[in-house]
């Protein structure tokens, strides 16, 4: 039993040592190392439109303004699913609302809602021309962005520039502290697109719309990678 008391305790003790042995290890502070960061961006043309098409009711009876949204809907909905095409055009539907209106007693007096239809794709005549033949609801708002198969390529090149300049950069703040090398320790990357915010469109009437294309012109967007990092400066230089 004593034999077994002492080897536990030798046990124990060697475990505490092992683990303030570690703990050392990890208290020390890293030396020559360099925080920095590198950015690459590309410019390329917006492929993607987004279009909304909306529309509002007002009435006294819940029920009746729910039936008329849900019927102008059904109608641009049916027409816009005749000229979809897989990633030429897709359709869907968007917000819908049905809110109490109050008059100044407090008390609802009526009720308003509205209703939106979503076009997006990359064929912009056949989107527009599309939209501009819906006549049971109105143009709300046009955006552009980029696909997915556009950004993925164009993220690709502007991260292949952002590695090559960190790589230049680790170097260049190495040799200026003295050093001959380095080695990345850890890296991160993030990108995002900057590009024309929607622009929100009201049309009341469609009478002289009809059957015409809605006129759109897409901008730019400007795709960014951004690398961060650290690199473990090695190789001091020796003195002359």
């Amino acid at each position: 039993m004593r034999i077994a008391t002492k080897t536990i305790a030798a046990c124990a003790i060697s475990i505490c040592t092992s683990g303030l042995f570690a703990q050392n290890i990890q208290a020390e502070p890293l030396k020559n190392v360099a925080q920095l960061s590198a950015s690459g961006s590309v410019e390329v043309q917006q492929d993607l439109l987004l279009m909304s098409l909306v529309t509002s009711r007002d009435g006294l009876d819940a029920s009746t303004v729910q039936s008329q949204l849900r019927q102008a809907l059904d109608t641009a909905l049916g027409q816009a699913r005749q000229a979809a095409v897989p990633d030429l055009m897709a359709v869907r539907t968007g917000n819908f609302s049905l809110y109490p209106r109050y008059g100044k007693d407090g008390k609802i007096n009526g009720w308003q809602g509205s209703t939106e239809l979503i076009l997006e794709g990359k064929d912009f005549p056949r989107i527009t021309g599309t939209a501009g033949k819906i006549l049971t609801l109105s143009l709300g708002g046009v955006s552009f962005a980029l696909s997915r198969e556009q950004r993925a390529r164009v993220e690709g090149e502007a991260q292949t520039q952002a590695i090559e300049r960190f790589k230049a950069k680790a170097g260049e703040i190495s040799a200026a502290f003295g050093f001959g090398g380095h080695t990345v320790r850890e890296v991160s990357f993030s990108a995002n697109d900057q590009g024309p915010r929607p622009r929100a469109m009201a049309m009341s009437a469609r009478s002289d719309m009809a059957e015409a294309p809605v006129p759109v012109e897409a901008g730019k967007s400007t795709v960014q990678v951004v690398v961060s990092g650290s690199v473990q400066m090695t190789q001091p230089l020796a003195r002359p």
